[in-house]
Parts: structure tokens; C-alpha cells; sequence
């Protein structure tokens, strides 16, 4: 910086703020026709904000294999928390996410939308005696829990946790820009590239995939693609011939819902359960607006591998493990009785969540490619992150950088080996069954 030494610091932070200007500028005026790969919560939540953001003549295409909200953001519990994190770089997606899902929820008229407290509670036999004499806590035990449990003590009690229903909001965002994003059902299987701007980069030109209806090959022009397609998402190191490594594990899991009992209100609390030995479950229990209670936390959860992955494992069928679902009514029986005599079950249902090795999404730029990025990876939080991560890739994509969150903890080539001699490697830790 010796060269602006004599220049005055208005001048020289003017100078700056207008070379940053330009590079956004210019990132902005080089994208015109821009395909998101994934039509779940978190692909539609990028779709969502490149059409809030960016100018009438670009073209948003979202492709999806299946149908919008068909995998996890049909069949997730939708639970969000503000301050459940552990200061670490998520911190920033829990906090601007549960803020704009509040305000989100009443601009788009979601019905599925509410905050709501939060109890722990222990398998046993005579906890809530002693609970409900804590008149702040007897407040918010629930009306259906009234069986056997243990311990029971208090989360939130619904200042900074809330919920809502993934498909809900999916199928919110796609009808407020149906004139802006175009829906096509297809899977993707690659992308088209020509010589980028700068010696030994590549530019993204057009996706290719499959055309969902008549099985022929297809392609879509575009000059920048996101991929975003949950745990299938590492497919793109084959897409970008080995720029990026992502290695990926898809968690699949089970769950239920039951249907309201009739003529009975169903209270809203919901439940993080202690690990019962007696049914090998960890709870979680999410009463519904509707009236609906929905289970996860099964557990014998299935380790899918990031080649099955690639494959497409389980994207069209994903079964649950009807031996787990005996065990969820069984353990839920015991905590309330209600539901062991007059409880129907509406849905048994599976899918998965994508586990990068260190629990952390990829989200940013590929590599090597220009007009590439990508944002999965999103562990079990996928779906309470999702506007904010939505949000902050529209703004990579359309300015160059994302201003609502710093991405670098969230480097997609963190696991990509520079160098044979010079390779990086990151230890993987343990992301467990919770949702």
C-alpha cells in the first residue's frame, strides 16, 4: 500500500468502496440465465431470492428430479431454533434464518408458521408429579403428554424456537414467483463448459439432464448454475471433472405422523426425548397447527455412501423401516397415553439428510468454474437455514458476494486436494442420529 501513502483515506476508501462497486456490477451484468439444481427447501429458497433480486430479463430455471418438496422437505419436522448453537460459524444461519422465517411465514401466508415451547424429557415413570409443580412449567406441558416419563425440564418456552411445515413454505415461495421461476422436472447429469475468462478456467454454459417425462437428454442454456440438490449434490464433482472433492454421507432415517385425535385439541410443546434403551429411540416431537403430531428421532438410521449417492439412492423411493416405526409408537405410547388408546397414524415415511464429514455445508463457488456454485450439505439444520443460505447464495450469484453472511467457513473446496504432495485432509467427527 505504499503507493497511497500521501493519499487521503477519504479518497483512498472511495476509491475501494467503487472497485468493489464494479466487480459487483459486472458479476451482476454477466448473469442472465441461471439454473438451480434441487427442488427442495433449500434450492427453491435460492430460486425464491434470485427472483426477489435481480432484474425482469434474467430467467430462473429450477430443475428437480422428482417433484419440489418430494425428499427430506416433505417429510422434515420444520423445526427451527434461534440460539441452539454453539458459537461456531452456523451461529450466523440459525440467527438470520429464524429471523426471516418470522417475517417470511406472514409475507408469503404461511398457515404451518408458529413459535412454540420446547421441554426435554427422560424416559421413566413419575416425572411429570414433580414437573407440574413448577407453575412456569406446568404452563407448557402439553395436554397428550400424560404417561410415564422421567425427568422433564424446560427448553424454551417459545421466545426463540418455532416451527413450520417444509412443503408448506416450498410450495409459498414457488406461488409467489411462478411468472419468475420456471419448474423443470428432469435430473441432472452434468454440465456444459467452454474456455472461462481467465487461462485454465472453464465457464459454465448449460446443464444437461434428463427429461423426467420422456426420458430424453436434454439441456438447458445458462451462464450460471447453483447446485443444490441435498445429499445428491456430490454428483457435481463428476459435473465439474474433479475441481472439487465434496465427500458427502447421506443419513436416512424414519419417521411418523399421527392424525389429530377427534374432538381433542392438541397442545403445542414440543418434545426432545432422552435415549430409551427399552425401543432404541431419542424422540423428537413436533405438534402441528393442524393438529398433526410428527416423530423423528426413530433411530437405525441407514449410512448411505457417497457412490450410492451419486447414483441416486433412494431420490425416487425412499421407504421407511417399519420395525422402527413400531418402535416410535411403542416409546411414544408410554409418554402418552391418549395417543396409546386413540392414536391412528396418518404417515410413515423416510429421508435423508447430507453429512459433509465435518457437519458443515458447501456453499460458494466451484472451482475452476465460472457461473458454478453450490449450497448443500446442510446436515439435519437444512431446513431451518434455508432462507438465510437461500439469501446470502442470490447474492454471491448476483453481486459477487454474499453481504447477509460470511461464507468462508463454508468453502466448498475444503476438502479438495491442492496438491498430491500438499493435500489437505479433515478429520470427520461424528454427526450423530439427531434431527
Amino acid at each position: 500500500m505504499h503507493m497511497f501513502r500521501n493519499t487521503p483515506r477519504l479518497l483512498l476508501f472511495s476509491c475501494m468502496l467503487a472497485t468493489n462497486t464494479t466487480t459487483r456490477l459486472v458479476a451482476a451484468m454477466s448473469v442472465r440465465n441461471i439454473v438451480v439444481v434441487g427442488g427442495g427447501i433449500q434450492g427453491t429458497s435460492v430460486a425464491y431470492h434470485l427472483a426477489e433480486r435481480c432484474s425482469p430479463d434474467m430467467t430462473i430455471t429450477l430443475l428437480e428430479a422428482v417433484a419440489p418438496a418430494s425428499a427430506a422437505s416433505g417429510k422434515g419436522g420444520g423445526f427451527m431454533a434461534r440460539s441452539w448453537s454453539d458459537g461456531g460459524s452456523t451461529e450466523q444461519l440459525h440467527h438470520v434464518a429464524f429471523d426471516m422465517y418470522e417475517r417470511m411465514a406472514v409475507e408469503l401466508g404461511c398457515a404451518s408458521y408458529r413459535k412454540l415451547p420446547v421441554l426435554s424429557v427422560s424416559p421413566g415413570y413419575d416425572g411429570l408429579q414433580s414437573a407440574r409443580k413448577n407453575k412456569k412449567m406446568n404452563d407448557i406441558i402439553p395436554n397428550w403428554l400424560d404417561g410415564k416419563v422421567g425427568r422433564v425440564s424446560a427448553l424454551g418456552y417459545g421466545d426463540d424456537t418455532a416451527q413450520i411445515t417444509p412443503a408448506e413454505f416450498v410450495n409459498k415461495m414457488l406461488a409467489k414467483h411462478q411468472d419468475r421461476i420456471k419448474l423443470v422436472l428432469g435430473t441432472c447429469n452434468g454440465v456444459d463448459a467452454d474456455q472461462g475468462s481467465e487461462r485454465g478456467s472453464r465457464k459454465v454454459t448449460a446443464v444437461k439432464y434428463t427429461d423426467q417425462a420422456t426420458g430424453e437428454d436434454s439441456v438447458l442454456p445458462c451462464d450460471a448454475i447453483v447446485v443444490s440438490a441435498g445429499p445428491w449434490s456430490c454428483a457435481a464433482e463428476d459435473w465439474f471433472q474433479g475441481a472439487v472433492e465434496l465427500p458427502m454421507e447421506g443419513i436416512k432415517s424414519t419417521s411418523i405422523v399421527w392424525k389429530k385425535p377427534q374432538d381433542k385439541d392438541v397442545d403445542a410443546t414440543a418434545l426432545f426425548c432422552g435415549d430409551d434403551r427399552r425401543f432404541g429411540t431419542h424422540l423428537e416431537v413436533y405438534p402441528r397447527p393442524n393438529g398433526e403430531v410428527y416423530i423423528c428421532g426413530i433411530g437405525g438410521s441407514d449410512y448411505i455412501s457417497k457412490d450410492d449417492l451419486k447414483e441416486g439412492a433412494f431420490r425416487d423411493v425412499c421407504e421407511p423401516n417399519e420395525s422402527r416405526v413400531d418402535a416410535a409408537k411403542g416409546a411414544f405410547g408410554e409418554m402418552s397415553s391418549l395417543y396409546k388408546s386413540e392414536g391412528e397414524l396418518d404417515k410413515m415415511q423416510a429421508c435423508m439428510r447430507p453429512c459433509p464429514p465435518d457437519a458443515i455445508p458447501y456453499m460458494g463457488k466451484i472451482p475452476g468454474f465460472e457461473g458454478a456454485y453450490i449450497n448443500a450439505g446442510h446436515n439435519c439444520w437444512g431446513i431451518a437455514w434455508a432462507p438465510a443460505c437461500g439469501l446470502g447464495m442470490a447474492e454471491l450469484v448476483l453481486d459477487g458476494a454474499a453481504s447477509t453472511l460470511d461464507l468462508t467457513p463454508f468453502d466448498p473446496a475444503r476438502f479438495t486436494t491442492k496438491a498430491k504432495s500438499r493435500g489437505r485432509k479433515r478429520q470427520g467427527t461424528d454427526v450423530g442420529e439427531q434431527w
